[in-house]
């Protein structure tokens, strides 16, 4: 399976925050270009994939949403930004995921807790940084866990945690998220 991990620094983590204008609801409108390069590919969705989105802005954070590629999974290009805002509505103000609806989750937990706990299971976890070694140099387990940041990059407190997490680069150019992501899935493609 293949699995990431999206931090949104400003992404704001109530349903109710979420109007028309994604921008302006802590660029919520990248958060849904990275579902949409995660999930979906020409004429059908991945059905290996699981998303976890860290969203740290105001007013509930820290937020953690889980989207895993299943058959009943109810999402569409169309409705991305609206299943955040559910998701969000539904989400417990505690740890421990609740199934908001079939492969969609959500908790209350840090960007720190999740990166351990998937360490601890034993995942590869690697943080996307253009200082990195390139992703063609790794011979790929199928058990990484790929982290990326927004665009405003990570904050001093969570740098510091990264520090000690293996980096590796996709291109030598800064690249959006999205792309970032279409590029670590072609590799997988291409070893699988």
């Amino acid at each position: 399976m293949r699995e990431f991990i999206y931090y949104s620094k400003n992404a704001v983590t109530a349903g109710n925050y979420i109007k028309d204008n994604l921008m302006k609801a802590g660029r919520m409108d990248i958060v849904c270009n990275v579902i949409i390069a995660i999930f979906f590919i020409s004429n059908e969705m991945r059905d290996d994939v699981k998303l976890h989105l860290i969203l740290d802005g105001p007013p509930n954070a820290p937020r953690h949403l889980v989207l895993e590629s299943n058959q009943e999974m109810p999402i569409s290009k169309k409705n991305v930004a609206g299943l955040i805002k559910k998701l969000l509505y539904k989400s417990p103000n505690k740890e421990g995921l609740k199934e908001i609806m079939p492969g969609c989750s959500a908790e209350k937990k840090s960007f720190e807790h999740l990166v351990k706990e998937l360490d601890k299971e034993g995942k590869n976890v690697f943080l996307l940084d253009g200082k990195g070694e390139d992703i063609r140099n790794l011979q790929l387990k199928k058990n990484e866990v790929f982290i990326i940041g927004d665009h405003e990059g990570f904050p001093k407190d969570k740098k510091k945690f990264l520090k000690r997490i293996d980096k590796i680069s996709v291109s030598p150019r800064t690249l959006f998220a999205s792309q970032v992501i279409t590029i670590i899935n072609n590799e997988i493609d291409r070893q699988i």
